[in-house]
């Protein structure tokens, strides 16, 4: 795959050659540099590693349709390190994973927040993981609306809707009662690999590489 069909994802930097590692590759041409992202994207692995929003929500979609297209049976791996972000942006993504074909696994490593711990509730059933030490965070959503009072009023509503629309897929996706998902998200809760299993946003715990057969808890 050509290394510019796709921007490594989230990297944005004067000088993007020194963040993003280049990986070099012998093939029957000759030697062929591929940045990391574009790289990891050929073993169908997606990395979100920063807040989501627009543009990156709209990258990790593009990626999702692009591997689809490629082999609608093999499964995609789908990296969180990520404090959450947009609730659009987020749907976008969500809807996505849930439209292909193909299983997304999803895997917490470090951190999942707010609307990525719904992205890592959301991937396939039997196929989402943490890394030992990862934490799984869940918070209120936020306002700051500003405005007239009417057009507060609106984006009010239109924020309890959002509110209302993700918890009831994080209750669907772990199988807690909605009552319940609704009173953890009224504070900040923190948990564990181990707690995030117990409550249903993990499947397992991975104490190998996910592609090669993990030994998971």
């Amino acid at each position: 795959m050509d290394q510019k069909q796709f921007l490594p994802l989230g990297w944005q930097s004067q000088r993007p050659e020194a963040l993003v590692p280049m990986v070099i590759e012998g093939t029957n041409r000759g030697e062929r540099s591929f940045d990391i992202f574009s790289r990891l994207l050929r073993e169908r692995i997606i990395i979100l590693g920063t807040p989501i929003d627009d543009q990156i929500g709209n990258l990790v979609v593009s990626q999702l349709l692009f591997l689809a297209g490629e082999d609608s049976e093999r499964d995609i791996q789908l990296y969180i390190n990520s404090p959450g972000g947009s609730v659009t942006a987020g749907l976008a993504v969500y809807d996505a994973m849930h439209m292909i074909k193909p299983d997304v696994s999803t895997v917490c490593m470090g951190f999942a927040g707010s609307m990525a711990t719904i992205l890592l509730a959301g991937g396939a059933k039997g196929k989402r993981f943490s890394l030992p030490h990862s934490t799984i965070h869940m918070h209120p959503a936020g306002g700051g609306s500003q405005g007239y009072a009417p057009d507060v009023e609106i984006m009010v509503r239109e924020l309890l809707r959002k509110q209302e629309l993700v918890r009831g897929l994080l209750a669907r996706d772990t199988g807690q009662a909605v009552e319940r998902v609704a009173r953890d998200f009224d504070r900040d809760l923190f948990m564990t690999a181990e707690q995030g299993k117990e409550y249903g946003i993990i499947d397992a715990i991975l104490t190998e590489d996910v592609s090669t057969s993990p030994n998971a808890s």
